[in-house]
């Protein structure tokens, strides 16, 4: 697993309580090889493995982000895998629109701050520990409707220009990153249709065997990042390693 890093390595996982992200949690402590994991969540996860450490932070406030930093206390990060990410919010009439006529400027702005801003503002946060000569993944979830040469479909406008946004900024942020890190790999990555809170109102219409299990993607996402190198920071990956168009 994720060859690249050191024996001990040192991981930090947002969106630790969602599915993606607690099946990169538990992938990684299924392994030796790293020395601490760190999920961070809005609230407590728990593992029985000493190695973990449940952080309880909002990465959307300047708060939380300021929180993630103290624990850090800007000691070395080796991994950095966000999978947090906002597609539909009952609570706040936000779901993929349809048509233009849906487009709300408040669905907008919620989505281009959880899904593109706050990645950003996260690397932001741990500059201190991914600067360096140390070796350094940072994965970021993205999602192929955020790909504007794959557009071929139209809708849901939100989130796929909150994705595009992000895809833009992880680039920028590698091109800065390679300078204060040589060891840095940015990549942004699509998991595929994962059975999780987020696809659960579209998976109807997922074909079969699209459809995919948080294991699976957790596993997949972690081997495709690892396969990376300084070279292809700043790219954009799918779960079976293939290239995604911008």
């Amino acid at each position: 697993m994720l060859p690249r890093l050191p024996h001990g390595f040192t991981a930090l996982v947002t969106g630790a309580s969602g599915g993606i992200g607690s099946a990169v949690i538990d992938t990684l402590l299924a392994s030796d090889r790293p020395g601490r994991v760190i999920g961070v969540s809005r609230r407590e996860t728990s593992r029985g493995d000493p190695r973990y450490a449940s952080l309880c932070a909002d990465v959307t406030t300047p708060e939380g982000l300021a929180a993630v930093s103290r624990h850090l206390q800007d000691a070395p990060v080796h991994l950095l895998f966000n999978a947090i990410g906002l597609l539909h919010d009952t609570s706040r009439g936000i779901a993929p629109e349809k048509r233009l006529d849906a487009l709300e400027a408040e669905a907008l702005a919620r989505l281009m701050h959880v899904n593109a801003a706050t990645p950003a503002l996260l690397l932001k946060a741990l500059q201190a520990g991914l600067q360096g000569r140390h070796p350094v993944l940072i994965g970021s979830l993205s999602a192929r409707v955020g790909s504007i040469g794959d557009n071929r479909l139209g809708g849901w406008y939100a989130y796929r220009a909150s994705k595009a946004a992000h895809n833009m900024l992880m680039k920028t942020a590698a091109v800065e990153l390679r300078r204060l890190n040589p060891e840095s790999t940015v990549v942004c990555l699509h998991p595929g249709t994962t059975d999780t809170p987020l696809s659960k109102p579209f998976q109807a219409r997922v074909p079969e065997g699209k459809l995919f299990d948080p294991a699976f993607v957790a596993e997949r996402l972690l081997a495709v990042l690892g396969e990376r190198t300084p070279e292809e920071s700043g790219s954009f990956y799918d779960w079976a390693g293939d290239p995604v168009a911008w």
